[in-house]
């Protein structure tokens, strides 16, 4: 992978679309108020296959992420992606800025390989300018998108109403819970949950402002950020936070919906609280014990001053 993906971006657009207005933030709640934005269209993941110097075959996934004024980092997995075929080796990476050829360049170190961007394809040329292969753009979804809640399930959230939330909550015109909500429930134990969530688009934004809006069960959060194109630490999304990072970082662009689904139980006098998650379909926590000790309590969705939108909420109480 280091032979093909230690790279310089160069990338350009052309200007001709007319900015929207994010927020005070810059945060872009919708998709679209952020394609507004030309900058959103390149950002995303591409994945193929491209020829090796031995001529064998090798499969390769590369997240593009978007950081605001013209800058761009790539993000190479040798193959594939997060979820879909990395092997889990050294990610390789480049940062680079704006330029005005209309298209985006990864450009290896003096006679190296080098990929163009252009059209939802990602060309890789060889140093000799040879086309080795090319990457298409995918829109990944998660494998449980749109579950629908099973027989004896609670729906706490279907876009109907605020029944199951205190005071305060909020929903959109559309139908979608917004953050800073707590359940009315406190006394919820050992269940089956299934969330959709969609952060938002906020490419001048940096760590812990990016996006955010943990998720708290029983005490203990499980972080919602946007940490796409990010190494997955305990304090990105899919992390428990600041406790135990995510066995993959599986989290989508910013906008693309995606899933948790968690199997929790608490804590009893003879065992301590045990969680398994999976995000986007991926377990990324495999039957975890948890420090949080608490027997029973309620669900939160964190107010941490970003536009992240829930959907498709439900629950089996076990």
């Amino acid at each position: 992978m280091k032979s093909l993906i230690q790279f310089t971006l160069f990338s350009s657009t052309f200007l001709t679309y007319a900015l929207s207005a994010p927020d005070k933030k810059g945060a872009y709640a919708t998709p679209e108020d952020a394609a507004k934005d030309p900058h959103f269209s390149i950002q995303g993941e591409y994945e193929g296959s491209y020829t090796k110097g031995n001529g064998t075959k090798s499969k390769v996934g590369i997240q593009v992420v978007a950081l605001g004024n013209g800058i761009f980092n790539a993000v190479g997995f040798e193959g594939g992606l997060p979820g879909n075929g990395w092997d889990l080796n050294e990610r390789a990476q480049s940062e680079a800025k704006q330029v005005n050829d209309g298209s985006v360049t990864f450009k290896k170190e003096e006679g190296g390989s080098s990929a163009v961007l252009k059209e939802g394809k990602l060309t890789i040329y060889s140093a000799e300018e040879k086309a080795l292969g090319t990457l298409n753009r995918v829109e990944r979804k998660s494998s449980t998108i749109g579950l629908k809640a099973p027989k004896g399930a609670t729906k706490l959230f279907d876009g109907s109403s605020l029944d199951h939330w205190k005071p305060g909550a909020r929903k959109t015109d559309d139908g979608l819970l917004m953050e800073g909500v707590n359940s009315t429930r406190n006394d919820f134990k050992n269940f089956t949950l299934h969330i959709e969530f969609r952060l938002p688009y906020m490419p001048k934004a940096r760590g812990q402002g990016r996006g955010n809006s943990g998720m708290y069960l029983l005490g203990t959060e499980i972080q919602m950020l946007d940490s796409f194109g990010l190494s997955g630490a305990s304090n990105e999304c899919g992390g428990l936070y600041k406790w135990k990072r995510p066995d993959e970082n599986m989290c989508y662009p910013p906008l693309r919906w995606q899933t948790y689904d968690v199997e929790f139980q608490a804590a009893t006098t003879e065992k301590p609280p045990m969680i398994t998650v999976k995000h986007n379909g991926i377990v990324i926590h495999d039957k975890v014990q948890l420090r949080n000790k608490n027997s029973q309590g309620n669900i939160h969705l964190q107010n941490h001053g970003n536009p992240v939108r829930y959907r498709n909420i439900w629950i089996v109480e076990n």
